[in-house]
C-alpha cells in the first residue's frame, strides 16, 4: 500500500473515539491503527468495536484507547499477499496491520471492488405510507418520491444501498404505486434488480416481509423505511449483524432529554443524594433492521404486524436481538418541517450522486 495512506490511519491512544471515527470515515480503509510516539501497534479500532463503545455508554469524546482491540490479528512485513488474503478471509477481516518489531510498516487491505463486497442479502424498502403529516405536498405524490435536493428521497435511499454494494431490492407498495414503479422501473438504470411487493390493505411496519416472494435470497435482509435520510454504511450494519451472530438487529439513535427538576434519590425518609436537572440518555428506534431468514419466515402472507411486536416476539423466544447504535447522520422525514430541513442538510451531507 501506498505509504502516505496507510500512515493516514495512525492515532494515538488519547486521541478521541470522534478522532478514530474521521481517520475511518476519511481515508476509507474501514480501520485506525493506535501507535505509541514510537510507532508500536497499540491496538486496532473499527467501526463495530466504535458501536460496540457506544453500547457501553463511552461518549465520541472518550479515548479510543478506550474501545480499541489491544489483541488484533496481524502479519510481519514480507507475508506473501496471498497467505494475507486467506488469513483475511479465514479470520474475516477487511485489513491486516504489517509490523517489524512491532512497529507498523504496512497496512494490506482487501480492494473494495473484489467479490467479496457484493452483497446478494435482499434489501427491502417500505414505500407505501400515506404520508399523511406532510399534506398538502403528498397529496398527489407519494412520501418516498417528494425530492430532497433534485432527487426523490427513496432514490438517496437506494443509492446508499448500492454505494454500500447490495443489488437485489423489493419495494413495498401501497399509496398511489404507480409513481414510485414508474421512476424507478427494474432498476436496470443503476445496474441493480427491483422487485415490488403490493400490500392491499396496510400491513405494518413487518407484515409486508410475509409478501416476499420464495425466489428472495435465503439471507438476512436488510429492512428500512423509504421516508429516512442517512449515511449509515450500510455493509458496516451488515457486518455487524453478522459477527454479533444476531436474530435480529435494530438501529438505535442517541437521544438525550434534560429533566427541568432536581432528581432526589432516597431511601425511607432518608435522602442519599441530589441531583439538579439530570440528562437521561436513551437509544430509540431509527427505522433500520437487520432481519434473519428464521424470524423473516415468522410473518404469514397479509399479516398484520409492526417490526417491534416482531421483535419483542423473539425476544421473549430468547432470540438475539441486537442494537447497532448510529452515530451518523439521521431524519425522520415525516413533517413538513423535517422535509424543509432536509433541504437545507443535504447540501451539506456526503450522499452518493
Amino acid at each position: 500500500m501506498m505509504e502516505q495512506k496507510w500512515k493516514q490511519v495512525l492515532i494515538a491512544p488519547d486521541s478521541s473515539i470522534r478522532d478514530a471515527l474521521k481517520i475511518i470515515d476519511q481515508a476509507s480503509l474501514r480501520i485506525a491503527l493506535v501507535v505509541s510516539e514510537a510507532q508500536q501497534l497499540l491496538g486496532v479500532v473499527t467501526d463495530g468495536d466504535i458501536r460496540r463503545g457506544l453500547l457501553k455508554n463511552f461518549s465520541l469524546d472518550s479515548p479510543v484507547s478506550a474501545v480499541m482491540n489491544n489483541h488484533p490479528v496481524t502479519a510481519q512485513n514480507g507475508t506473501s499477499r496471498r497467505e494475507l488474503i486467506k488469513l483475511m478471509n479465514e479470520k474475516g477481516l477487511l485489513s491486516i496491520p504489517l509490523l517489524e518489531n512491532g512497529k507498523v510498516v504496512d497496512l494490506e487491505i482487501l480492494q473494495r471492488n473484489s467479490p467479496e463486497f457484493r452483497h446478494d442479502n435482499p434489501v427491502f424498502l417500505m414505500a407505501g405510507g400515506f404520508g399523511t403529516r406532510l399534506k398538502p405536498l403528498t397529496n398527489d405524490c407519494p412520501k418516498p418520491m417528494l425530492k430532497v435536493g433534485d432527487k426523490p428521497i427513496l432514490e438517496l435511499v437506494l443509492l446508499s444501498f448500492i454505494r454500500s454494494g447490495f443489488h437485489n431490492f423489493y419495494i413495498s407498495l401501497h399509496y398511489m404505486p404507480e409513481q414510485i414503479q414508474q421512476y424507478f422501473g427494474d432498476g436496470s438504470k443503476w445496474n441493480v434488480s427491483i422487485k415490488y411487493i403490493y400490500e392491499d390493505l396496510p400491513l405494518g411496519t413487518a407484515g409486508a416481509l410475509g409478501l416476499l416472494p420464495p425466489d428472495a435470497p435465503k439471507l438476512p435482509v436488510l429492512l428500512m423505511n423509504g421516508d429516512l435520510l442517512t449515511t449509515v454504511d450500510f455493509e458496516q450494519l451488515l457486518e455487524f449483524h453478522n459477527k454479533s451472530r444476531s436474530d435480529a438487529t435494530m438501529c438505535v439513535r442517541d437521544y438525550e432529554y434534560q429533566i427541568p427538576f432536581g432528581v432526589i434519590n432516597g431511601d425511607g425518609e432518608r435522602v442519599l443524594s441530589m441531583v439538579e436537572k439530570p440528562i437521561q440518555r436513551l437509544f430509540v428506534n431509527a427505522g433500520i433492521y437487520v432481519i434473519n431468514p428464521e424470524v423473516r419466515a415468522q410473518v404469514k402472507p397479509n399479516q398484520r404486524i409492526d417490526m417491534p411486536t416482531l421483535l419483542e416476539q423473539n425476544i421473549e423466544l430468547t432470540k438475539k436481538v441486537s442494537m447497532f447504535p448510529i452515530h451518523e447522520y439521521w431524519l425522520d422525514i415525516g413533517r413538513i418541517d423535517d422535509y424543509q430541513r432536509a433541504q437545507i442538510d443535504v447540501h451539506n451531507l456526503r450522499l452518493p450522486a
